[in-house]
């Protein structure tokens, strides 16, 4: 299949979550996501491989490709938890799980009896944590997995902050990440009051390095960090990092 189409794809969603404290140092997390996707295309800016006339694609000629539908609609559900430790203040891990596309909605323009056209279920698992192992020091190690069909991901990194002043509204921050088989990227940056400015490189360490010498993609990032406001009478211990 050759050409734009001009799918226009529509979406409607809305999450709800709800947490609940384990002690003093506990926070798990339940939520789901609900969704409406319309999709729809335009066949008629479409050529197919038997149209093909040795030199070009012309849609003019015939095709035996046929569509049971030219717009498809369906409900999207996805689920997730979230789980927080927080013994003291120098310490913060959490985990998470979630599964996308629960409900396995259907998405196809076709009527392939040998494909039902369902979208796979998509899972997905990280753990991380915020350790502050010197006064100046923060490490943050995080592990992320996700698995949809026969495709999977896994990266596993590490970053480090380092205060350049007392109060740590400077910072210093260099990490590295790897995603298995595929690539290993290293990261700078520095934090300033609430603006964190970071650059990463994509460095290619699977059989494309052949194709492009090792070099991957760029990346620069501007995050700005929200504070909550202080307060005397909070019932969890929270982290002061």
């Amino acid at each position: 299949m050759v050409g734009s189409g001009s799918m226009k794809s529509t979406k409607f969603y809305g999450s709800l979550a709800y947490h609940q404290m384990l002690g003093n140092s506990s926070l798990v997390s339940a939520g789901f996501n609900v969704g409406w996707a319309s999709k729809r295309i335009d066949n008629t800016k479409l050529t197919f491989p038997d149209q093909f006339d040795g030199k070009f694609f012309d849609g003019r000629l015939p095709t035996t490709v046929s569509f049971a539908n030219l717009n498809v609609d369906y409900i999207d559900v996805q689920v997730g938890m979230n789980y927080a430790y927080f013994p003291e203040e120098n310490v913060y891990i959490n985990a998470g799980y979630s599964i996308h596309h629960v409900n396995r909605p259907k998405e196809t323009f076709f009527n392939d009896l040998t494909n039902d056209g369902r979208i796979p279920m998509r899972h997905i698992g990280f753990v991380n944590a915020i350790l502050r192992v010197a006064d100046r020091v923060i490490i943050n190690p995080n592990v992320y997995y996700t698995n949809q069909a026969k495709a999977s991901e896994l990266v596993l990194g590490v970053n480090a902050n380092y205060k350049l002043s007392e109060f740590g509204d400077q910072q210093l921050v260099a990490g590295i990440y790897y995603r298995f088989k595929d690539a290993v990227a290293p990261m700078v940056g520095l934090e300033l009051g609430n603006f964190k400015f970071l650059y990463s490189y994509d460095v290619t360490l699977s059989s494309l390095n052949k194709y492009n010498n090792y070099r991957g993609a760029s990346e620069i990032s501007i995050v700005k960090k929200g504070f909550y406001p202080s307060t005397t009478d909070r019932q969890s211990l929270c982290p002061k990092f």
